[in-house]
Parts: structure tokens; sequence; C-alpha cells
């Protein structure tokens, strides 16, 4: 049966099954775990006007926060815990939502760093039946944001790759407070990889390629300061995690014909449907594009090496911005600038702007060498220089794109 339509949220009641299930992954948390889930509970009872249930999915903690965890659901009537042997918070998911017997299941992390009032909006179009998953974004003009600017730097980042790199259109991946019906889910699920961070950006792509609809819900969200994610890390692991699932969608190891079959709402946009290609044919509209392209590629390469510069090295700094904008570069001249659609050859196709990235790289790397070997460089200079040479590389990107990576193949 296809997924959709509004929640019969009396006969759950009569049949005693809690409407809402909430979710809250932890490893070691025993200092902040009790007042977090003391927090949540209360305003769930005060606030939220339908049942529910909080599971504590404990990810073979090594500290006593699965006797908190235990005590809590002894003392809380709708808190329940669940142990697992395994670290990862997809791993926890995945386990919790197949569980549950619950029609709308939702996640959030320990710190609460989201605050609680977008919980009624993000799950609300669930219910009704109007969307399938709703996720909280903090990249909303409307969102209220406190956060340092590494944390913005590579979430912004991330999420600017994620949408040239895979085509996805959620604005915010990676923020700890979402929500999915469960019928979709016991479809989707089983075709989840990722044991870690990358399962909420896995989840969220899947269900758009299967023509799925997201709500999504501006939040109010505080940093918090003793947050133990590794943030360079997860996002290296984001980025293996996002190759790996092109890859997998591109050799069909996903099966997305048979779940856009059983959960689509509707015809797939163009985009989605994978023998959707075209070209452009005249040279002049390719260089005007292409060109336009190139103008916003330098302004934003230029706007994040100086944010990265804030934190990191010259070098560093100018490796992550280009990278960042050669991705979203070849994205954006496969599909404007040469008419490519849909996903054939979209991993052959990144796979090739990368090694053109490697030449403009080594043209930028070696201006910033030659550069720093003045006697008084500064950060003005280093930047003219280095835009200068990303200009440079320009002319030979465009024959390299348009001879090579995007040529018409028989």
């Amino acid at each position: 049966m296809r997924p959709g339509g509004p929640i019969d949220v009396a006969a759950l009641d009569r049949a005693g099954i809690p409407l809402l299930d909430v979710t809250v992954p932890v490893y070691n948390e025993e200092a902040d775990l009790e007042p977090c889930v003391r927090r949540l509970d209360a305003y769930l009872s005060n606030q939220f006007s339908h049942s529910y249930r909080i599971t504590i999915a404990d990810n073979a903690s090594t500290d006593s926060t699965l006797r908190v965890a235990e005590r809590l659901a002894r003392e809380l009537e709708h808190v329940g815990v669940v142990h697992l042997e395994e670290k990862g918070r997809g791993n926890a998911l995945r386990r919790v939502w197949l569980a549950s017997d619950s029609p709308v299941l939702a996640y959030m992390d320990v710190d609460l760093s989201t605050d609680l009032n977008a919980l009624a909006p993000l799950v609300a179009p669930l219910i009704s039946g109007h969307s399938d998953l709703a996720i909280g974004t903090r990249l909303s003009r409307s969102s209220r944001v406190v956060r340092g600017p590494k944390r913005e730097f590579v979430s912004r980042s991330y999420n600017f790759l994620l949408h040239s790199f895979m085509g996805a259109r959620f604005s915010d991946a990676q923020c700890g407070f979402k929500a999915i019906r469960a019928d979709v889910a016991q479809q989707l699920l089983p075709h989840t990889l990722d044991k870690a961070w990358f399962f909420d950006t896995e989840l969220l792509v899947l269900a758009e390629r299967c023509g799925l609809r997201c709500a999504e819900v501006p939040v109010d969200w505080t940093d918090d300061p003793n947050s133990k994610v590794d943030i360079l890390r997860t996002a290296l692991e984001d980025l293996r995690g996002m190759y790996r699932m092109t890859t997998d969608m591109a050799l069909g190891r996903i099966p997305l014909v048979q779940l856009q079959a059983a959960l689509a709402r509707g015809p797939l946009p163009a985009r989605e449907r994978p023998e959707e290609a075209g070209r452009g044919q005249s040279l002049f509209g390719q260089l005007v594009r292409f060109g336009a392209i190139g103008v916003a590629s330098t302004l934003a390469y230029a706007a994040l090496y100086l944010m990265g510069r804030a934190f990191m090295g010259p070098q560093a700094a100018n490796f992550a911005a280009l990278l960042i904008t050669a991705i979203a570069n070849t994205a954006a001249n496969r599909r404007f600038t040469f008419g490519v659609l849909g996903s054939a050859r979209l991993a052959r196709h990144h796979f090739e702007g990368l090694i053109v990235f490697g030449i403009g790289w080594a043209l930028t790397a070696g201006a910033l060498a030659w550069m720093n070997s003045l006697p008084h460089p500064n950060q003005w200079l280093e930047l003219t220089v280095l835009t200068l040479a990303n200009l440079a590389a320009t002319a030979l990107k465009f024959l390299l794109f348009r001879l090579w990576v995007f040529r018409r193949r028989a």
C-alpha cells in the first residue's frame, strides 16, 4: 500500500499506541542525559496534544549512561531505553525506528540545541499526510542560530557540496531534529547503509530521489560548546558517504525504480528521470553561460577563502575553497552550460571535473607558493594573486569541459 493520507489518531488512542516516538541517541552522555530527557518529557506532557514515547538509544556507552537511562525509564511513564552494542547514530535510529509501532518517528540530539517549540510544526505535516518527512533547518532566513564561524563554515560548505554534487534540494542535512512517517521509514531504511552521521543525508537523498515530500521547519538553534562531535572528521566521512551513495545509485545497487513505483506521490521531476538529457548547440550561448557561472564561482571562491583563513592556513583554505567551488561549478555547467539532465554519467562527470579541478589547484598553489616567497605578503595580496590564477585557468577549463568532460558520446 502506498504511504500517505492522514493518520487516524483516535484509533491509535483506542489501541494504546503512541502517535509519536522520539528517539534520543546517546553515547557517553551521563551528565546531559537526565536533564535532557526530563525537559523533553515535561514539554511533551504539557505542550504536545497527542500521545508520545521517548526512546533513549544507548550506543555502546562505556560510562554510566545506560544506568541513568534505565533509571529514567523506571521513573517516567513515557520513557523507554534500548541498548546497542555498536556505536553510531544511524545504526541506533535504524534499529529503533524499524522496531517502533508508532506511525510518526522523530529524533533529536541529547544537547537539545534546537528549541522544542519547533517539534509540533515538525510532526504536524506528517500526521495530516501532507508530507512524508520533516526536517529542522538552521539555514532558513527565519531561523535563529547561534554558533561559531568554524561550524558555520563547515555546515554551509557541506550543504553546498551536497546540492552541487548530488542535486539535493533540502536546505540542511545535519540538523539533529528530524521526523519521518513510519510507513515510509519501513521501505527506505533497509536501503540505508551508514551507521554514523551520514545516515541523515542518505535517508533524505533517498527520499527525494523517490519523489517523496519533505517539509522544512525553521528552528531556533544554539550551538553546544561541549559537543563531542569532531566536525572535520565527520565532514570527511560525509564526503565519502556522498561518493559511495552516488556510486550505488549509478550502478543500480539501490533499487530506485522499485522504490519510486511504491512511494512517489506523482510524476518525478525531469532531473530524476534517468534518460532525460540534452545539449546546448550554440558555442556563443555556452560561452555566456560558462562565463556567468565562472564569475559566480570566482566570487564564491573569494568568500570561502576569506572565511577559511579565519581558522586555517593559506594552502588549506585555498584547497578547501577551490574544491567546494569546483564541484559546484561542474554541477552548474553540467546542467546550464551543456544541458545535461538526469543522473546518467553523473559520477563520471564529477570525477572528470575533479581532474580539471586538479589542474586549477596546481595553478593556484603555484601562484600561492610564489606569493609567499615575497618578503611581506598580506591577506589581500594572497586573495588577489589567487583570484587572478583562478581566472587564468578558466579558458582551459572551458575547453576541457567542452571537448572532454561533456563531449557528446555515442
